[in-house]
C-alpha cells in the first residue's frame, strides 16, 4: 500500500484511522487523499501554504473531471474539519470554495425485455464441459440476482451459503456499501435458479467446503472480473454495445454491470407509476430494498422514466450531432 509522504502524512493517517473507527470504508478515499498528499509534496507546501488560493490552484493543476474534483474537495473539507477538532488548524480553507458544476450522468437502462435477452445470452455462454459448467452457471446466477434483485456486483459474490434462507425465501446481505446489512425477499424465479444451482453443485461437488453461495475456485468467491467479462460479451451478442457519449452537459454511460441495478430501480418505479400508485410513497421501501442510506438517494432514479425514454434522448443527441 503506497504510503503518504508529505508533511501532512501523520495527520492523514490519523484521519483515516478515525474514519475506520467510525465504520467508514477508506479504500477509495485513500486514493483521493494520495492525490492531495502528492500535490502537497510536489509543491513543497507547509502549514502556512494551505490557503484558499492554494486549493484553487490545486484544483486547476489536477485537471480532474468535475465529478472527481468535487469528491476530492468534499473529502478534504472533512479532513480539515477533523484537523480543526484536533487543534492542528483554526479555520477550514475550503469552506468557501464552491463545488464545480457537474454534468448530468445518464446511466444505460435495460428494459425488462432487454434484461431477459441479456440473461438468455449469458445462458448461451455456459459451457457443457464439466470443469467449466458449475462456474459458468454461478456467473449466470450472479447476473440474474443483480438483475432481479437490484444488487451491486459485490453483493451476490459475497453471499455465504447460510445467507440464502430457503424457508422464508430471503437473501441476507451483510456489510454492503455504507456497512449496512439488509434482508430482502427473493423473487420466485431467483429462488428456483438458486435451488437448481445448489442441486447441480451438490451433484458435481459433493464434498465442496466452499462457504460462498456462488462458489469460485477452492474456497474463494467468484471473480468480479469474470462477471464483467461475461456481461460485456452478452451485451455485444444482443447488439446493445454503446460508447460513452458527452452531449452538452449530459454524459451517456454505456452498459455496465451496475446498469442492471439502475434498470431494476427504474423499471420498478415505472411499474408502480403504471399502476397509478404514487412513486414517492414507494421510495422509502425501494431505498431499504436497495440498501440506500435514505430514500433521497433513491429518488435519482426518477430522473429517467424508462429505457425507452433514455434511448429516445440518446438518439436525439445523435441526430443533433449529425
Amino acid at each position: 500500500m503506497k504510503p503518504f509522504e508529505s508533511f501532512l502524512s501523520p495527520q492523514i493517517n490519523e484521519f483515516i484511522a478515525y474514519r475506520k473507527s467510525r465504520g467508514y470504508s477508506t479504500e477509495r478515499r485513500r486514493f483521493q487523499l494520495l492525490a492531495f498528499d502528492r500535490y502537497v509534496k510536489e509543491t513543497g507546501a507547509d502549514w502556512n501554504s494551505l490557503t484558499p488560493s492554494f486549493f484553487l490552484q490545486m484544483r486547476a493543476d489536477l485537471d480532474k473531471a468535475p465529478r472527481l474534483a468535487n469528491k476530492i474537495f468534499t473529502l478534504l473539507r472533512l479532513f480539515f474539519q477533523f484537523l480543526i477538532r484536533r487543534g492542528y488548524v483554526e479555520e477550514n480553507p475550503l469552506q468557501d470554495i464552491p463545488l464545480l458544476k457537474e454534468n448530468t450522468v445518464i446511466p444505460f437502462v435495460f428494459s425488462s425485455e432487454q434484461t431477459d435477452q441479456l440473461l438468455a445470452a449469458v445462458c448461451k455462454q455456459i459451457h457443457t464441459k464439466e470443469s467449466c459448467f458449475l462456474t459458468d452457471l454461478a456467473i449466470y446466477l450472479a447476473l440474474l440476482i443483480m438483475a432481479k434483485c437490484g444488487m451491486r456486483i459485490s453483493e451476490p459474490l459475497r453471499l455465504l451459503r447460510h445467507h440464502y434462507r430457503r424457508d422464508d425465501g430471503t437473501l441476507y446481505i451483510e456489510k454492503a456499501k455504507f456497512k449496512k446489512d439488509r434482508l430482502i425477499p427473493a423473487p420466485k424465479a431467483v429462488m428456483r435458479e438458486i435451488e437448481n444451482y445448489l442441486s447441480v453443485r451438490q451433484s458435481l461437488r459433493p464434498d465442496d467446503q466452499n462457504p460462498y453461495l456462488l462458489a469460485g475456485k477452492g474456497e474463494r468467491p467468484l471473480s468480479a472480473y469474470r462477471i464483467r467479462s461475461t456481461f460485456h460479451q452478452a451485451v455485444k451478442d444482443i447488439g446493445l454495445q454503446q460508447q460513452k457519449k458527452v452531449m452538452g452537459n449530459m454524459n451517456f454511460n454505456p452498459p455496465v454491470p451496475h446498469s442492471l441495478r439502475h434498470s431494476f430501480a427504474i423499471n420498478t418505479l415505472q411499474n408502480i407509476i403504471e399502476r397509478e400508485d404514487p412513486a414517492q410513497d414507494a421510495l422509502p421501501v425501494l431505498a431499504a430494498y436497495l440498501g440506500h442510506n435514505n430514500y433521497i438517494g433513491t429518488s435519482v432514479y426518477l430522473k429517467i422514466a424508462d429505457a425507452r425514454s433514455r434511448k429516445n434522448l440518446y438518439d436525439f443527441t445523435l441526430w443533433q450531432e449529425w
